[in-house]
């Protein structure tokens, strides 16, 4: 594998003893700090499923009907599939902005590049709508919450103008912990976490305890669509939860341990993340006061909680929900800035060298947070425009991940299918003296069953129905949204190669003054 070339220098005042990233060219800046079950909040909070499946739950079932429960276990095998490929990379690469630095390794600097651009777009856009999650729980414990006026619905003109100010309201939070030191942002990560395990618990419970049907429901169809195009649809609900657990990765240099650290938070955010989000729709279904008067369908579970188990308890599990999207766009921000910074750190980025800062003081790369939240800032005005946005932004953000795990795992099968993959590792051992992660014989079936679910999904989620992305009609832009923005972030970062190259050439020129090494040339091997 290759290695991505850069100076070295001594680690920041209070910075662990560690050398792991001396192999790799980088030094220590970051504050290595983070233990086993902050590693796993990472990726948990990123995942956050009180966020998501409140925030989706309505999309699924009015495609799917209760048969879309089963869509659920179907994404999280594929995910798991992927995360296990992830796992080895992880023990073997232990370093932030992984799905760029992975990629680099495993099929050159520049397909590397467009890979790390992807997600960093990808990033960004799932920022903004995590913080738009605000809109589906905050007006319904309170009124006040509905700052803007008029009707919540997140489909509503009204309803989405308020989430785009609550969005930004909490973007600024955000932001302002990204930039402190790191120990502030763990301990709200893993206050929200325990939080969020503990809300998920009761309200399973609790649903449970008051079901008014039988499981034998989630084999009922009753969606908008056919069964086949219903469930595609209704797969997007759990798509779009289950994602981000590689943000384990993403702090490997601010993780204990690293190499044997972040593969396993890496399964066991995801699998935690699994059961309980199952849970939750399964709990959903059972209790729903009615699975047929269109309520399910466009309130979600906030309105199971509240009509099930009265205003008071209902608010106060709201208010947990809260929290967990308060801590699920803290989270998903810092992994952002941490694939940012990464890239940044290489010099393949514009103004790669403000990006790249970390100041002594604080160990935190804020110039890198401060981008991430003004540019997800800058993406939440779209809900002042028409509340199809909502839902147009959070699939685009799913496409965009999903296209940058399969520009892994694809390279990674590939060097499979020549043997070149894993590696040799004799004497290649993690932090504890015991062997590295490693599939060994499955690697090859697991590896091309993630390539296979991966492009599936990606080419699922982007497709232009008229009937998800456009329903009123008049917005072919919202239609082709998610195809759009993939091939504007792709011809975007070409014409930023094309002319990084064009000025790095011109500066070598006889009779031109030589400049420091440009982005292109800072990933010699």
């Amino acid at each position: 594998m290759t290695v991505t070339s850069r100076p070295t220098s001594s680690a920041p005042p209070g910075a662990a003893e560690d050398d792991s990233l001396a192999a790799f060219g980088y030094p220590q800046e970051l504050r290595r700090r983070m233990g086993r079950y902050a590693s796993f909040a990472a990726g948990f909070s990123f995942i956050s499923v009180l966020t998501t499946v409140f925030q989706f739950f309505s999309l699924g079932y009015s495609f799917g009907g209760p048969l879309f429960f089963w869509t659920w276990p179907a994404v999280l095998l594929g995910q798991l599939l992927v995360a296990a490929c992830f796992a080895e990379l992880a023990a073997r690469l232990p370093i932030a902005g992984a799905i760029y630095q992975w990629s680099s390794r495993l099929a050159g600097p520049a397909f590397g590049w467009y890979a790390g651009w992807i997600m960093v777009i990808g990033r960004i856009v799932v920022v903004a709508a995590a913080a738009l999650a605000l809109q589906v729980v905050l007006p319904a414990i309170w009124s006040g919450f509905q700052l803007v006026g008029g009707d919540p619905s997140p489909t509503t003109t009204t309803g989405a103008a308020n989430a785009a100010v609550l969005g930004l309201i909490l973007l600024t939070l955000t932001t302002v912990l990204n930039v402190l030191d790191n120990r502030a942002l763990s301990a709200v990560n893993m206050i929200g976490v325990t939080a969020e395990i503990a809300g998920v618990a009761l309200i399973v419970t609790l649903l449970a305890t008051h079901a008014e049907r039988d499981p034998g429901i989630v084999l009922r169809t009753g969606g908008e669509g056919g069964l086949i195009a219903g469930l595609l649809v209704g797969s997007f609900t759990a798509a779009y939860v289950l994602i981000g657990f590689e943000s384990a990765s993403e702090m490997s240099e601010e993780t204990v341990n690293p190499r044997r650290t972040a593969p396993r938070t890496t399964f066991s955010a995801l699998t935690t993340s699994g059961v309980c989000g199952g849970l939750l729709l399964l709990g959903g279904l059972l209790a729903a006061p009615s699975l047929t008067d269109g309520r399910l369908a466009t309130e979600g579970l906030s309105y199971v909680l509240t009509s099930t188990l009265g205003d008071g308890l209902g608010k106060v599990l709201l208010a947990d929900v809260a929290l967990a999207v308060c801590a699920a766009t803290l989270a998903i921000q810092t992994s952002g800035t941490r694939m940012l910074y990464s890239m940044a750190r290489d010099g393949v980025l514009p103004g790669s060298a403000r990006l790249a800062r970390v100041p002594l003081r604080t160990g935190m790369p804020g110039t890198a947070a401060v981008v991430v939240g003004l540019l997800a800032g800058g993406l939440l005005l779209l809900n002042l425009a028409s509340p199809q946005a909502f839902l147009a932004i959070g699939t685009t953000c799913i496409a965009l991940v999903y296209l940058a795990y399969a520009m892994v795992t694809g390279p990674m099968l590939l060097r499979r299918l020549k043997g070149d993959w894993p590696p040799p590792a004799d004497g290649e051992r993690d932090e504890l003296g015991r062997p590295l992660f490693s599939l060994g014989r499955w690697g090859l079936p697991v590896n091309a069953l993630a390539v296979a679910y991966g492009l599936f999904m990606t080419v699922n989620l982007a497709w232009p129905r008229a009937e998800v992305y456009d329903p009123q009609g008049g917005h072919w832009y919202f239609q082709w949204f998610t195809v759009l923005t993939v091939g504007v972030t792709v011809a975007v970062g070409a014409a930023y190669r094309w002319y990084s190259r064009r000025g790095a050439t011109a500066a070598t020129e006889p009779g031109r003054e030589s400049g420091p090494a440009h982005e292109s040339e800072t990933l010699s091997t």
